[in-house]
């Protein structure tokens, strides 16, 4: 049971781990999560007044702790909006189960599907809630069979809902007690059911039945009910809660977030069939030496492990994190050890997550209630708390004890590939980039950071334009730093076409020991990703042999400056043939500026130069539907298709296109609009390519 009752200044306590429910509410933008979040916090806090949302729409993650019944519930709301899939999978590490919210008036879209899907990689049970009934514009038997399509076979109802003459969700039907749930009253009224409710029980029961008892795995009780023996309510509740466990079956309740009918039936669901921390299978550990940790137990009394979800910060506020604790218990004023090891882990570089370990002190513990912070004496394996003086923990970084350090396998993290260039807006906002954006990074993995050294552009890759938006809002309100948007710079290449010739002349005389180098060279253009050859063909010592290195030296470095347009020359072999030295003027440094004046005449020549442009491999999954369309799109940017093929999921093809980086700086706003939401994409760098004569005379005659 749980312990002492929360209100909206006390944090409910649980006595057990059993007495948890961790529980992630899921739906696309606009089908009633957050409502449905604010009604639940409503209806089991006394003295809760939801605030005033409008229609804005969620951009990070919200929980509260409330009781019910006999447990807590955490209750953690996620944005619906494809550009905050970084915050969704965070929730869904949190959890132990997600309510699905469906509206019925949008049915299921590719957003829906893809969040389905989200769910369905880690294997996250679930239950499917249908809002919106009374919208006028949906159907609950058109919405459900859409889910059944869309999700499979184990999506079955559990109640039925009854609207009202005024379209009004009135009353649900009870499937498994057999009973109606009348809301037309201020309070909820059972009665039993009547002989105009059999269609619907002949219709929706048997299913109901069979499927909570096949997925339980239960093949006594398979029997038992297949003989006709009447199953009692608790042993089909406790089939449901396993059935619910495994994540092969998904129950389904009507309710509305209008109202709130309903929302009592779908308590009672979390507190009896949803699955308490320890029938969710944890993250596996490791030592932080990369070896295989303990298995871990949703056991209060076991070895500390707990993993930072989320992190905020602003500059008043400092650093919060949100942590899950997944073993033992986690106290405040506690030293621990915290562990971030994502890029070692992940097996990628990420910005902002660099590996790290430390012994710290845990400051204060908190309970949430939305906004409101609540005073926190523990967190007990399987609870969530939000923590306060960890100023250096990062999203995923792990808690552990200082004297057995543990790192948690890290949750998938998405590839942010929309690019954003942006630069401080005044000298003092320069100085405050850093580290306002090592901050924003260290909470937001699928936030990435670039410095690009070659364009001198600090590069935000984000995933989306509403990300891109909420990470300028969040640098200026929240960390006072001013950032403004410019053209994203993309690396090109010089090279040589033909063969050319150069003559480099360094002569000065200013009284005393003067300058004097004079180098010839010819120029061919190598093999594409050979780099520089440089060959040595003087005779006759017409170039001193202690200065031919430095004319080596001297052609070097102008690769890197460019002679064309400002960017690196690659893939040239440079001969140097014949020159001129002076025994007294001739020097290292001359012969170095000889080289470089060289090789920019021998590019001056018309027709001598390109540019050429890097290309990349792209990997798109679209629904069927779209494929036409992307190609053609494709094509439009210069792309050359390499085929395509049937995607994993049913119903989706995956395209594969070379195509110029250039052309891909808007790509994932564009995709999104071309496949209708449904489509995704990653890009790898295969190589650089010539570009058409067209663009390069654009790039020269504006660099």
């Amino acid at each position: 049971m749980s312990g002492r009752q929360s209100t909206i200044t006390s944090s409910p306590v649980a006595s057990s781990s059993d007495a948890l429910r961790n529980v992630v509410l899921v739906g696309p933008s606009g089908s009633g999560k957050t409502r449905l979040f604010d009604h639940l916090l409503a209806t089991t806090t006394p003295g809760y007044r939801p605030p005033a949302r409008g229609d804005e729409r969620s951009t990070q993650l919200s929980v509260a702790a409330v009781d019910s019944g006999d447990v807590i519930i955490n209750l953690i709301d996620t944005p619906g909006y494809s550009d905050f899939v970084g915050d969704l999978r965070a929730g869904l590490r949190a959890a132990d189960a997600a309510l699905f919210v469906v509206s019925a008036a949008d049915g299921v879209d590719a957003g829906t599907r893809r969040l389905w899907h989200e769910c369905a990689n880690v294997d996250m049970p679930r239950a499917v809630a249908i809002t919106k009934l009374d919208a006028g514009r949906g159907d609950f038997e058109s919405v459900l069979t859409e889910c059944q399509e869309a999700f499979g076979d184990g999506v079955l109802p559990l109640g039925i809902p009854q609207l009202g003459s005024g379209g009004s969700l009135d009353a649900t039907i009870d499937l498994v007690l057999g009973e109606v749930h009348d809301y037309t009253g201020h309070d909820r009224v059972v009665r039993p059911t009547g002989p105009e409710h059999a269609d619907l029980f002949d219709t929706y029961q048997g299913p109901l039945m069979e499927g909570i008892i096949q997925e339980a795995e239960d093949d006594t009780l398979l029997d038992r009910y297949l003989e006709g023996e009447q199953i009692g309510f608790e042993v089909v509740e406790a089939a449901l809660l396993k059935a619910v466990a495994h994540a092969t079956f998904f129950p389904v309740l009507p309710l509305s977030v209008a109202t709130g009918a309903g929302i009592d039936v779908l308590l009672h669901l979390i507190e009896h069939a949803f699955p308490p921390p320890s029938l969710h299978p944890l993250p596996r550990v490791f030592t932080t030496q990369g070896a295989d940790g303990p298995l871990l137990t949703a056991d209060p009394d076991g070895p500390l492990v707990a993993e930072v979800v989320k992190t905020t910060s602003d500059a008043y506020v400092g650093a919060v994190a949100l942590v899950r604790v997944f073993s033992g218990t986690l106290h405040p004023d506690s030293s621990v050890h915290v562990s971030g090891h994502l890029e070692s882990l992940s097996g990628r570089a990420i910005e902002g997550h660099h590996d790290h370990d430390e012994d710290v002190k845990v400051g204060p513990l908190s309970s949430p209630l939305g906004e409101t912070l609540r005073p926190k004496e523990s967190a007990i394996a399987g609870d969530l708390a939000i923590v306060a003086k960890l100023p250096t923990a990062q999203t995923s970084d792990t808690i552990s004890d200082k004297d057995m350090p543990l790192v948690m396998e890290p949750w998938d993290m998405p590839d942010a590939l929309l690019p954003i260039a942006v630069r401080a807006a005044t000298r003092a906002d320069e100085d405050k980039l850093p580290a306002a954006l090592q901050r924003l990074s260290a909470g937001d993995p699928s936030l990435r950071v670039e410095h690009n050294a070659e364009t001198s552009q600090v590069v935000l890759w984000t995933m989306g334009q509403t990300h891109a938006d909420m990470v300028m809002d969040r640098l200026k309100d929240k960390l006072n730093v001013d950032v403004t948007v410019e053209p994203l710079r993309i690396a090109l290449r010089e090279t040589f076409l033909t063969g050319s010739s150069g003559h480099g002349r360094h002569v000065k005389q200013s009284g005393g020991h003067g300058q004097f180098a004079v180098c010839d060279i010819k120029v061919e253009p190598n093999e594409r990703g050979a780099g520089f050859e440089f060959i040595d063909k003087v005779v006759g010592g017409a170039v001193p042999r202690q200065f031919i290195p430095s004319v080596e030296k001297g052609v070097r470095a102008q690769l890197e400056k460019g002679c064309v347009a400002g960017y690196p020359m690659v893939d040239v072999k440079v001969t140097l043939f014949d020159g001129k030295a002076h025994s007294v003027d001739s020097s290292d440094a001359a012969f170095q500026m000889a080289g470089a004046l060289a090789l920019k005449e021998a590019a001056a020549q018309s027709g001598a130069t390109t540019l050429l442009e890097p290309i990349d491999l792209l990997t798109v999954t679209v629904a069927d539907d779209y494929v036409g369309a992307v190609m053609t799109d494709l094509q439009g940017r210069r792309g050359r298709l390499q085929g395509s093929e049937p995607g994993t999921q049913e119903g989706t093809s995956v395209i594969k296109a070379e195509v110029p980086q250039v052309e891909l700086s808007r790509y994932a706003i564009d995709l999104r609009s071309l496949a209708h939401g449904a489509g995704t994409f990653t890009r790898q760098m295969v190589g650089y390519e010539q570009m058409p004569g067209n663009l390069v005379k654009e790039r020269v005659s504006t660099s």
